[in-house]
């Protein structure tokens, strides 16, 4: 790497369940970080820009390529009754098997047709609506464009011929023309407008590539495609994500895990615990805020497998994987007087290794893995890792470097201007250093995920 550059910028929640961001500040923060890597490039010269960003968000454009209003962003929970509507107009099974997913809040579909229904006039402008880094594509080239990994997190991406279901839209009377053309991942979106080159310091006219969302675009920059279906990936941050190539779109019956397209061609399964680093965090800044991660994983050290008994439900933001369900709740239970800060620090890590292993259950009956590189703040736990091998019984790899989606968008720009004739051949170019666990058979372990199980199901009855 030769440089790195980041910025910030503000989430706006205008009211309880909604979450957006101002367009314009990802475009200011993009363009300040690329003009910051220009000047740290030492005579080195820029051939392509790579594009990867978070998924499902909407930007609506009027006519005029103009954001309409604040984009709504992939947390956003104000589009339940939108989901019910799509559910009225399309039998589950239907959009699954077509989609790889059912309606779920946080896609885009669903605020599209929230925007029309509470929004009208808004929704008469509109010309075009973009996912967050394909927006960003638009101001860099002019070309309003997608590409299959991040579209088929919108809600209406036929997972087949990887191109907007029409079937779907008509449907739900949505005019298809609203969205934009579908390239692939490694395509050229567009080139680098004069204006916008002279800002940041490349050449005018750079070719741009459609990239990747984020999980697919992370998942590349670590090496893991459909060419080698016996490696998936853990990512332990806010959110815990297990990701799982595959060949053929082949959806959990139920939707319980979502299915997208991957940037290689292929696909992958992908299963989402929300509140996974953001438990601890929780844990942490609520009960213990003047003890560090380092200090709180050394105290969970000193309990036991099992934690003694206690057992905590990490679903503190409702849940997505296996169990979609915005409404359910966090629960902390079985404690004694006899239990220790220890106890609890750990039957966190648990909770939440027990809810990976519930959403790794289903993907393993479509697209088994034998192993995981494990990702992200919680992966760098030597603790928090032998639990989770442990309790998903995988092998987990935990690679010494890690890049994030960045590298791997610009993998994909190194294909798609002829630098390495395929993904194949670039992913050869990948470090190999790493830190293996191997998984150890944890009777406690078991015990404790059969009456986690309960303990949701439980809860559940008597909401």
């Amino acid at each position: 790497m030769l440089s790195l550059s980041t910025r910030s910028y503000p989430l706006l929640t205008p009211q309880p369940g909604w979450t957006e961001q101002n367009s314009s500040d990802w475009v200011e923060a993009s363009l300040d970080a690329l003009f910051d890597v220009t000047q740290q490039l030492n005579g080195h010269r820029a051939i392509a820009l790579g594009l990867s960003g978070q998924m499902h968000g909407m930007v609506p454009l009027d006519a005029q390529g103009k954001a309409i209003r604040p984009a709504i962003l992939w947390n956003d929970q104000r589009t339940g009754k939108a989901v019910a509507e799509i559910e009225a107009a399309i039998p589950s099974q239907k959009l699954i098997q077509r989609t790889g997913n059912p309606a779920i809040t946080g896609f885009q579909l669903p605020k599209l047709l929230w925007l029309r229904t509470e929004e009208p006039q808004a929704y008469t402008r509109l010309w075009q609506i973009l996912l967050p880094k394909d927006y960003l594509g638009y101001v860099l080239t002019g070309e309003p464009v997608t590409e299959p990994s991040d579209a088929s997190g919108v809600g209406c991406l036929n997972l087949v011929n990887r191109q907007w279901d029409t079937d779907i839209l008509h449907a739900l009377d949505i005019n298809p023309a609203l969205f934009p053309p579908v390239i692939e991942s490694t395509a050229i979106a567009g080139r680098l407008k004069s204006e916008i080159a002279a800002r940041v310091g490349l050449p005018m006219g750079l070719p741009v590539i459609a990239g990747g969302g984020d999980n697919a675009a992370a998942a590349i920059g670590l090496g893991i495609s459909s060419s080698n279906l016996n490696r998936g990936s853990l990512s332990i941050g806010t959110s815990g994500v297990i990701f799982a190539p595959c060949v053929r779109p082949i959806p959990d019956p139920e939707g319980r895990v979502h299915l997208f397209c991957h940037v290689d061609g292929g696909y992958h399964l992908l299963g989402v615990t929300l509140a996974a680093g953001g438990s601890l965090r929780w844990y942490r800044d609520t009960f213990a805020p003047h003890i560090s991660y380092t200090d709180l994983m050394d105290m969970a050290e000193r309990s036991q497998p099992g934690a003694r008994g206690v057992l905590f439900l990490p679903h503190l933001a409702g849940e997505r994987s296996p169990h979609l369900d915005p409404d359910t709740r966090g629960a902390l239970v079985n404690l004694s007087l006899a239990h220790t800060q220890a106890d609890i620090t750990r039957a966190v890590l648990e909770g939440v290794a027990f809810s990976l292993r519930q959403a790794l259950e289903v993907i393993s009956a479509i697209a088994p893995v034998e192993q995981l590189l494990a990702t992200g703040g919680g992966a760098r736990s030597h603790l928090w890792l032998r639990i989770l091998a442990d309790v998903l019984q995988t092998k987990l790899i935990a690679p010494k470097a890690e890049e994030g989606a960045a590298y791997g968008a610009a993998i994909l720009a190194m294909v798609g201007i002829g630098v390495y004739p395929n993904l194949e051949t670039a992913l050869k170019i990948l470090p190999q250093d790493s830190n293996v666990v191997q998984p150890q058979a944890n009777l406690f372990y078991e015990a404790g995920f059969k009456r986690y199980k309960l303990l949701y199901d439980t809860l559940k009855a008597v909401r």
